[in-house]
């Protein structure tokens, strides 16, 4: 019965499609059009066509449970039956209460304050504001409102926006010891001279930039913001990837609330509450859809499904089964440089040579080229990456899959990742064939 009443509702949403005519969705490219997926449940992705494509990326590591579960959406009906909607200056609910409780207490009230945004860039845009002032690693990426492309560390990406962007960031060098660890350096040798830099460019832009707000980073310290947009909330291990240490502020979305609602949220330290206290007691921000009730409702419910289901330990587990076997099938590949990743993020850099570690050139789109065979002819989903190097080259291949995948669906995601990049690059000659 279950099965012919996902097929009717299939069948339904594919009538809805017309590949004959036009769509009237303004899409990345006006060249092709996307798949329709008519269906989504579990990891996999249901199109029009009734092809089942393995999702490995859920969305750049959102849909982090997999799709259509029972209980979440059960509470957001529950929420619909009490309120959809309230505009957050004005007004609580019950629903934001609680899931600001939640995750105060995740950090053991290490960070005290949550404010609910519609997305990670709008929770990074929440966060300039706060902070005002950014310092940043390059090649580092935020999102894509104005605010995020201004701290953005792609250059490829700034580029056509450069005249409406501030100009007040500044870029330090990130951690990436595959291209920037000198040889003979040690680990340590190259820990201490990343701070250095990181010294030296506090120097540089105080007196022309910063002025008389130097007094506050003097008196205070300078704010230390982490974004856990794609790396928090459980995919490397932990809930939070910064245990250990304590942000000032942190951001965190994707995998807060798995794709059922778009949500992200910033997370306040007390140093920050206390100077508002004592200030204006106020911020001075706000966006429409702000702690929407219904999106709170379902991040709850997501967090105590990933809770009750033990799948940051999964995360742990299957993340370290999922290196082992990507070490195993393409450690030794001619064009896959580096292997990285912790818990359920990894990623295989792309280079032209392995032992002068050259980057492809970015015109021959050699990541985009294998997300393209992976979904056209492997049925897998794969997140390209781009200008890890210098901003402009540097490709990537990053998996992202769900917190709750097995050994067998990793194998699957495996070897599907390797049969991609061989399509593309060939198993030893490292020619472009796509």
């Amino acid at each position: 019965m279950a099965g012919n009443m996902m097929e009717t509702h299939d069948a339904e949403q594919i009538s809805l499609f017309d590949r004959s005519s036009s769509s009237s969705v303004l899409h990345a490219s006006l060249s092709t059009e996307p798949p329709s997926i008519v269906r989504a449940e579990g990891h996999y992705l249901h199109t029009s066509t009734r092809t089942a494509i393995y999702d490995t990326l859920n969305g750049a590591a959102v849909s982090c449970i997999g799709d259509n579960h029972p209980r979440v959406k059960r509470a957001m009906q529950q929420q619909l039956n009490a309120v959809e909607y309230c505009f957050a200056p004005h007004f609580t609910t019950p629903a934001y209460e609680k899931l600001a409780r939640f995750l105060v207490d995740s950090t053991n009230r290490q960070l005290q304050k949550v404010f609910v945004t519609g997305s990670g860039s709008e929770a990074i845009e929440a966060t300039i504001k706060m902070a005002r002032q950014f310092m940043t690693r390059d090649r580092s990426y935020y999102g894509n409102t104005l605010g995020a492309l201004d701290i953005l560390g792609y250059e490829a990406w700034r580029t056509i926006y450069k005249p409406l962007l501030s100009g007040y960031m500044s870029h330090v060098s990130p951690c990436y010891p595959y291209h920037d660890l000198r040889q003979g350096e040690s680990t340590q040798a190259y820990v201490e001279r990343l701070a250095q830099e990181l010294e030296d460019e506090f120097q540089r832009v105080s007196p022309r930039t910063l002025g008389r707000m130097t007094e506050v980073y003097e008196r205070r310290g300078a704010l230390f913001i982490l974004d856990g947009v794609f790396a928090g909330m459980g995919r490397t291990g932990s809930l939070h990837a910064w245990e250990g240490v304590v942000p000032d502020l942190q951001t965190v979305a994707k995998g807060l609330g798995a794709g059922y609602a778009p949500v992200g949220a910033l997370m306040v330290g007390k140093k920050i509450v206390d100077v508002l206290d004592r200030g204006t007691k106020a911020f001075v921000h706000f966006q429409t859809y702000d702690g929407h009730p219904l999106a709170c409702a379902a991040v709850y419910e997501v967090q105590q499904v990933i809770h009750d289901e033990g799948l940051v330990e999964n995360c742990g587990k299957m993340g370290d089964y999922l290196g082992e076997r990507l070490r195993a099938q393409l450690g030794t590949h001619p064009n896959v440089g580096d292997l990285r990743g912790r818990g359920l993020a990894w990623a295989s850099e792309l280079v032209k040579d392995r032992n002068t570690k050259e980057p492809f050139p970015v015109k021959q789109k050699v990541a985009p080229t294998i997300h393209a065979a992976g979904l056209q002819k492997f049925e897998i989903v794969l997140l390209p990456g781009g200008g890890v190097v210098d901003g402009v080259n540097g490709d990537l291949v990053v998996l992202a899959p769900a917190y709750d995948i097995n050994r067998e669906e990793v194998d699957l995601v495996v070897q599907r990742t390797a049969t991609a990049i061989d399509c593309v690059l060939g198993p030893t000659t490292g020619v472009v064939r796509l």
